[in-house]
């Protein structure tokens, strides 16, 4: 087993320091049941079954002490055996549960782009599958690295000493040879066994993939008569997922026979040597059960391998989450905000999503209490823009400052907590009313709650709810009418009361007469603010200070409507279109 292979676990099992006392009391446990395993059985062999069978039979009290040495050694064997798998067990919780938290910790830090090249079904499977995986790699590994190697040695040192002791070099000389041939299964099967459990994860990460699409999308799988489909597509995943957790344990299993045949093979040349030889069975059995007891750890030491190799491909899954780079870093030496008035200055944005720019040399300045609307074509780059200002996103070229800081010089806590979001596609969490309004300010007292709701127009059809606030919203808020969960969306960032307001397309699910009070209340609360507007139609845009037009990521047109209609012709074609249509 090479040293490097071992190394790729070892943060993991540093890990297992934290938990340092239950672990020690469980390697005490295994230890002593090694021991007990690896000497014992040759002790009894040397010691207790001499004074048993001797030519003269024994009293008693000997008697009855001598063959109550094997059930105490079993007991011994067994008490400690308990405890070790046990205490390893908790031991392997914990760990469980801190790599579950290393890796939820990380996918909280994560930029955006991440999340767009993974499926969630995948990352779920990281987080769930691989763990899992990785801990039982992990602790069965843990518990056999300390027994067998104990037992081993126990057996061992039995062995040459009753090699010397009886002049039988040959079994100690048998021992020695066997074990290169019992490396060879592990060498030949454990670059296929890693292969085949990488696949074994993936497809799990597939499976997890489809049932997470298939229970967001259920509507519209129903509305278009998906269902077949949605079986074929499980079950053609399903069956690759069998096929190679199939092979997985075909390679896995195969290592023990194999070693058993060569170990086999050490004791019948032990078998053939003690029949052509003058050499009484009495006198060579405790070198035989001595020279079985090494196989046995041997055996298990190569599970051990099949184990860790199995772990290793969670493993690799597992770093591919922890080894991101955060393409958005926190500034080393953060600077404070201070009061922030919310002055806003883009100066000349480039941004790229992979090898493509979608934001092109925009330059933009946007005073305190400006009112800005982005419109433009699909695509042209108007979410991208205004991602770029809470750093979902960093710009690959030019800077963004508030109040004159550029925004990558502060904490990205601080930057996100001047700034409120209300996007198209509303998220509310599978919790009451209250508390999704309250995730604007975890601190907020119910009164302020009532009072954002009311400013979003939403305190009414909350109270004519049965439950009222407390009313759970169920998954994605699907007890709630779309235009019913924007409402609660914009109370939220009502009461986050930032001095920076992005809004993308925030009345989009609201029907014309929310949508006029929303526009009202969105009047009230620009004054002294900030606020972007991602518009895709321009009914919401009649509160816009100024207008930027955007077309394939460039900034092609900027002022008040009736400039633009007579200057821009994207902007004129946009809006005649929309209208006449």
């Amino acid at each position: 087993m090479k040293v490097y292979f071992l190394k790729r676990f070892l943060p993991y099992f540093k890990m297992l320091a934290r938990m340092r006392v239950i672990f020690g009391i469980g390697a005490l446990c295994g230890i002593i049941a090694g021991a007990a395993g690896g000497a014992g059985f040759p002790f009894m062999v040397i010691k207790v079954f001499p004074v048993v069978f001797s030519e003269t039979t024994p009293s008693w009290p000997i008697l009855v002490g001598a063959v109550a040495m094997l059930p105490a050694v079993m007991l011994l064997r067994g008490i400690s055996s308990f405890f070790s798998t046990y205490l390893m067990s908790c031991c392997g919780m914990r760990l469980l549960k801190d790599i579950r938290i290393n890796l939820h910790e990380k996918l909280q830090h994560l930029p955006l782009s991440f999340f767009h090249r993974n499926t969630d079904g995948d990352i779920f499977s990281r987080v769930a599958a691989d763990t899992i995986q990785l801990q039982i790699s992990i602790l069965d590994s843990a518990i056999d690295l300390i027994k067998q190697p104990i037992q081993l040695l126990a057996a061992v040192a039995s062995l040459v000493y009753l090699s010397f002791l009886q002049k039988q070099i040959l079994f100690l000389m048998l021992f020695v040879a066997i074990i290169p041939i019992m490396v060879i299964p592990l060498k030949i099967f454990g670059k296929r066994l890693l292969r085949r459990s990488t696949e074994v994860q993936e497809e799990m990460g597939n499976l997890a993939h489809i049932v997470t699409e298939n229970l967001t999308a259920a509507r519209e799988i129903r509305a278009y008569n998906l269902q077949n489909r949605e079986m074929n597509r499980f079950e053609a995943v399903l069956d690759r997922f069998i096929k190679s957790t199939l092979k997985t344990v075909k390679y896995s299993n195969i290592v023990r026979p194999l070693t058993e045949v060569f170990s086999s093979l050490g004791i019948a040349t032990a078998v053939v040597y003690l029949a052509v030889s003058d050499i009484k069975w009495e006198e060579i059995s405790a070198l035989f059960i001595a020279l079985y007891m090494t196989y046995e750890p041997l055996k298990k030491l190569g599970e051990v391998y099949n184990k860790l190799k199995r772990g290793e491909a969670a493993l690799d899954r597992i770093d591919y989450v922890l080894d991101q780079e955060d393409i958005v870093p926190d500034a080393t030496s953060p600077v404070l905000f201070g009061e922030v008035s919310g002055h806003l200055i883009l100066n000349n944005v480039w941004f790229k999503y992979l090898d493509e720019w979608v934001v092109e040399d925009i330059s933009l300045d946007v005073p305190p209490g400006t009112v800005v609307a982005l419109v433009g074509p699909s695509g042209a780059g108007k979410s991208t823009l205004a991602d770029l200002v809470p750093r979902f996103y960093d710009v690959n070229k030019g800077s963004i400052t508030i109040d004159g800081i550029d925004i990558r010089n502060v904490d990205k806590g601080e930057l996100r907590s001047v700034i409120s979001v209300v996007s198209q596609d509303t998220f509310l969490f599978n919790t009451t009313i209250e508390e999704n309004i309250r995730m604007g300010r975890l601190n907020a007292s119910q009164e302020e709650i009532n009072e954002a709701a009311k400013q979003a127009y939403a305190h009414d059809f909350i109270l004519d709810l049965e439950e009222g606030y407390q009313t759970v919203v169920g998954d994605r808020g699907i007890r709630l009418s779309g235009g019913q969960k924007q409402r609660i969306a914009i109370a939220r960032a009502f009461l986050k009361a930032s001095p920076i307001l992005i809004l993308d397309e925030a009345t989009s699910a609201l029907d014309s007469e929310s949508e006029e009070m929303i526009q009202r209340s969105i009047e009230e609360l620009v004054q002294g603010r900030t606020v972007i507007i991602i518009a895709h139609r321009f009914s919401t845009i009649r509160n816009a200070d100024k207008i930027v037009v955007l077309e394939a990521g460039k900034m092609v047109g900027y002022g008040s409507h009736e400039e633009l209609y007579q200057d821009s012709d994207v902007y004129k074609r946009l809006y005649d279109r929309q209208f006449s249509e």
